[in-house]
């Protein structure tokens, strides 16, 4: 059975920073290309970044480029998001997605990715 595994969300204030966390079990990670997305309340989910199953290749929405890191660490099945100078508009519940793939690809649709965590609260107080 597959579960992704969120955490690290919370309340900061505008300019902070979070560290979310992904841990997956019950796939082979290092075989995962991975991704967050996030919701906030009455909008659609949104794509924030995506990573390959290596961790060389990444992209980023064009809202956090600079201000977010995504990175992996596969000997630990967990991959990460550093979430510095957080915005108001940051407010949102942030899920990681699994898809398994053979290539060197990441993806960044929401329906390329069959595997979803449960999210994570991110709140950013003005």
């Amino acid at each position: 059975q597959v579960q992704l595994v969120e955490s690290g969300g919370g309340l900061v204030q505008a300019g902070g920073s979070l560290r979310l966390s992904c841990a997956a079990s019950g796939l082979t990670f290092s075989n995962c290309a991975m991704g967050w997305f996030r919701q906030a309340s009455g909008e659609e989910r949104e794509f924030v970044a995506a990573i390959s199953r290596s961790g060389r290749s990444s992209t980023y929405a064009e809202f956090v480029k600079g201000r977010f890191t995504i990175s992996r660490d596969n000997a630990k099945n967990t991959l990460y998001l550093q979430m510095n100078s957080l915005k108001p508009e940051d407010t949102a519940v942030y899920y990681c997605a699994a898809a398994v793939t053979y290539s060197g690809n990441y993806y960044y649709k929401g329906d390329e990715y069959p595997y979803w965590g449960q999210g994570t609260q991110v709140t950013v107080s003005s």
